[in-house]
């Protein structure tokens, strides 16, 4: 199996480097950075550090880009070349090897479409805490009306994997709630065994205001619930055989 990774990126100078090192120590077909015009430098570092970097605008370029993470992953998708596509985050610190092998394994069996990871989530220093998006909203709502899904331990996660083919034939929500409307759709397409889990150990990443996650929050709600969120097509509805 070929894997590309992509790796959505706004103004991540800091960190996407690191990230984009971890994964290339696995050796992946490609590494593909989607930068949604970051006004840092973001790029640069990018692909100083050996990606290849997209700018948003240069893939699917008749369409104008909307706000949102589901926008780069959508596109990414689109330039991706392999068989499995990786998406990391950006923002990851302290990011380690294995990652994409670690993701990737699972798709030996021909029934798993969608690998999500599994951590645990440090907090202002403390080792577990973090996630509040998740525990709070997600997990819940999934609990109650998508109980074969409560499984799964960070249904949020930016970190996962999907079958290119398969991710060709979903709808992607275009802001923050694109990795909760993955996992409805590929569940409900596949069944709720089409989806497993891999233990990626400890995850560091920023920790943002409430201000800001509570915006996130709304979102994964409404995309749970099916209501109002902005979505863009197949791929297979654009793309040129």
């Amino acid at each position: 199996m070929r894997v590309s990774v992509v790796i959505p990126a706004l103004n991540e100078e800091a960190t996407v480097a690191a990230v984009v090192q971890a994964a290339r120590a696995d050796a992946p077909l490609e590494v593909l950075v989607i930068d949604a015009d970051s006004t840092d430098e973001t790029a640069a570092a990018a692909t100083a550090a050996g990606a290849t970097v997209y700018n948003w605008r240069d893939i699917l370029p008749a369409l104008a880009p909307r706000p949102g993470k589901g926008e780069s992953l959508w596109r990414g998708v689109a330039a991706a070349a392999g068989d499995i596509v990786v998406f990391l985050d950006a923002d990851l610190e302290q990011p380690a090897t294995g990652m994409v092998t670690a993701l990737a394994a699972p798709f030996a069996d021909p029934g798993i479409h969608l690998v999500k990871a599994d951590y645990r989530r440090t907090f202002r220093g403390q080792p577990t805490g973090g996630g509040r998006v998740t525990e709070l909203t997600a997990k819940p709502l999934l609990r109650a009306l998508h109980p074969e899904l409560a499984h799964i331990r960070q249904p949020l996660a930016g970190e996962y994997a999907i079958r290119r083919s398969t991710a060709l034939q979903l709808p992607f929500a275009a802001g923050y709630g694109v990795e909760a409307g993955l996992l409805l759709d590929v569940a409900r397409l596949h069944g709720p065994a089409s989806v497993t889990q891999v233990d990626l150990g400890v995850r560091r990443h920023r920790n943002r205001p409430l201000e800001e996650l509570a915006p996130m929050a709304d979102v994964v709600v409404a995309t749970v619930l099916g209501r109002g969120v902005e979505k863009r097509p197949p791929l297979s509805d654009i793309l040129q055989p």
